[in-house]
């Protein structure tokens, strides 16, 4: 073995001991794939295989890697300023990214309050429907969602992400106890019947005086189970939430940016919230930022309040590179048509795997956007389904009982044909009971 070999088996050794990776363990740590480089679709391992990235990277890497516009717009701005503090200072990066998500985001939704992370983003959402609520009724402290939502993984976030998805469950003695409801019941695609609503409306009526905000992902479940509901259940919310002084929490951190073939999936209703959450594409998955879209009432309402001031204010809040990353891949999606181009995925992918959907072992096959998701009857092994689906060149990560594609916007129709093409094999494995 020479001498680069040896230094290789170290540095896997020294992390599989030591580097505490996500969801895993260190008493028994899941595999880990050495990727040395990435293009395009394409993630390039030591060995010297390529695997095509179905997931965007947890659904960040929207235009894939390597993009030399985001490239550019990061070392343009590296040899201007990389970094400083956003109390007291303002840079044009920040002031010209909030001038473009104003252009793109409804009208509505004035400011603007740029985080550093999905999570922080949500974080900082619950704070203003609080702050807002403690100059109007300052016994609405709590919150209100559905089952079978995601969130987060920072305290308040896994409040309102169900204990069910098993994200939350460990710390439920600690974190605050908010309200749920039975998520929505009509799929995406069926016909909407009034009484879906009557859940949340009877919920409501008997508790708005206690409900600081209600916050729920537009349309699409993600972590939660990718699942797809009917667009009329946003708007009866929206309206129910006006009625109660509610305030609506929309978080488009998964969804926003043309992943459901719309810019922001709330247009698929046709509502506004009075919040709204952004993060995944909005760097294109090159830096780490996130942003709140807030309205003139919320403005007004914290105003208003004893602290009269939003109190967070994160380090890296509006970083520089972050900033001109968000301005290069807004210019991506605005030059390129993503929604178009989300919509050419969701037919490729419904025609792809169309042919399993009826398999005994297939609970669900459902496309919405540029997402393709096979519900399956039972849990998945991840670590198995995975380096099964690695041996067959793709990069997928199922979860629960979820086999999903999530490609990037750039993929091709040979790649994405590869990544349905491995799914298939693998539930017709599945259907046929082998050891896959």
């Amino acid at each position: 073995m020479n001498n680069k070999n040896i230094k290789k088996d170290k540095m896997a050794d020294f992390d599989a001991e030591f580097v505490w990776h996500p969801y895993s363990s260190l008493t028994e740590p899941q595999p880990t794939y050495h990727v040395t480089g990435a293009k395009g679709a394409r993630l390039y391992l030591d060995d010297g295989r390529e695997l095509i990235d179905g997931v965007s990277s947890w659904w960040a890497c929207c235009h894939g890697y390597g993009n030399e516009h985001l490239i550019n717009k990061i070392t343009e701005q590296l040899n201007k300023l990389s970094h400083v503090m956003f109390a007291g200072i303002r840079h044009d990066a920040a002031t010209e990214l909030v001038m473009r998500l104003k252009a793109i985001l409804p009208q509505e939704l004035k400011y603007v309050f740029l985080a550093d992370s999905g999570s922080v983003a949500v974080e900082i959402a619950m704070k203003m429907a609080v702050q807002y609520q403690s100059s109007v009724n300052p016994r609405r402290t709590k919150f209100l969602t559905v089952r079978g939502g995601y969130h987060g993984d920072t305290m308040a976030t896994m409040s309102v992400t169900d204990p069910g998805t098993g994200f939350s469950a460990e710390y439920q003695q600690y974190i605050p106890q908010q309200f749920f409801i039975e998520r929505p019941a009509i799929p995406f695609n069926d016909e909407w019947k009034q009484e879906a609503i009557e859940p949340l409306e009877s919920f409501l009526s008997a508790h708005h005086d206690e409900i600081a905000a209600f916050i729920l992902e537009p349309v699409m479940q993600g972590a939660g189970g990718m699942y797809f509901y009917h667009p009329m259940y946003l708007r009866e919310a929206r309206r129910l939430c006006s009625q109660y002084d509610v305030i609506m929490i929309c978080d488009e951190i998964a969804t926003g940016f043309g992943r459901t073939g719309r810019m922001f999936a709330c247009e698929h209703a046709g509502i506004v919230p009075d919040i709204m959450t952004l993060g995944k594409g909005l760097t294109g998955g090159m830096m780490t930022l996130s942003a709140v879209a807030a309205s003139e009432k919320i403005k007004d309402g914290i105003a208003l309040s004893p602290a009269r001031v939003l109190m967070h204010g994160p380090t890296f809040m509006a970083n520089p590179l972050a900033c001109a990353a968000a301005l290069g891949s807004l210019d991506l999606l605005e030059n390129n048509n993503v929604c178009e181009k989300t919509v050419h995925i969701q037919n490729v992918l419904e025609d792809g795997l169309r042919s399993i959907s009826g398999l005994d072992v297939v609970r669900e096959v459902r496309v919405l956007g540029a997402c393709g998701v096979v519900e399956l009857k039972f849990p998945v092994d991840t670590v198995r389904m995975q380096a099964f689906l690695v041996n067959h060149g793709v990069w997928l990560r199922p979860f629960g009982n979820i086999i999903y594609i999530y490609p990037p916007f750039i993929i091709s129709d040979d790649e994405l044909k590869k990544c349905i093409e491995a799914v298939k094999i693998l539930v017709y494995r599945l259907e046929r009971e082998e050891n896959y």
